[in-house]
C-alpha cells in the first residue's frame, strides 16, 4: 500500500487478519469491504464468484519465492515423487497459472 501511495489513506481503518485465509473471510462475510489476500483465493470459484479482484502489480511488493523438497525421511518417497513429477508437469503448470502463481522463467 505504501508503494502504491494508498497507506496514509487508509491507514486508521486497517484491519489484520491472522492469516490469508482469515482475511479473505473478513471479506467473503461482509465484515470487511476490502481485503489483501493471495490471488490464489481471489481466482478460486467461490470467492470470484461472490466480487471482484483488482491484482497488485508485481512490482508493488517484494517477489516470493517458493519451493519444494521430498524429505529423505518421506513414509512414501514413490507417492513423493509423483506428485512432484505432476506439479512441475505441464497440467501442473496449468493448475499453478489457472490459480495465480507465476512459474520460474516466465
Amino acid at each position: 500500500m505504501k508503494a502504491l501511495n494508498v497507506y496514509d489513506q487508509v491507514k486508521s481503518r486497517l484491519v489484520y487478519g491472522e492469516n490469508i485465509g482469515q482475511t479473505a473471510q473478513f471479506v467473503q462475510s461482509g465484515a470487511a469491504d476490502v481485503g489483501i489476500f493471495a490471488l490464489s483465493l481471489a481466482v478460486a470459484p467461490r470467492m470470484r464468484e461472490a466480487g471482484r479482484f483488482w491484482q497488485v502489480p508485481l512490482d508493488a511488493y517484494p517477489l516470493i519465492e517458493q519451493g519444494g523438497i521430498i524429505l529423505k525421511s518421506s513414509k512414501n518417497l514413490k507417492r513423493a515423487r509423483a506428485f512432484r513429477d505432476f506439479v512441475l508437469g505441464d497440467h501442473g503448470r496449468e493448475v499453478l497459472e489457472r490459480y495465480g502463481f507465476s512459474l520460474p522463467g516466465k
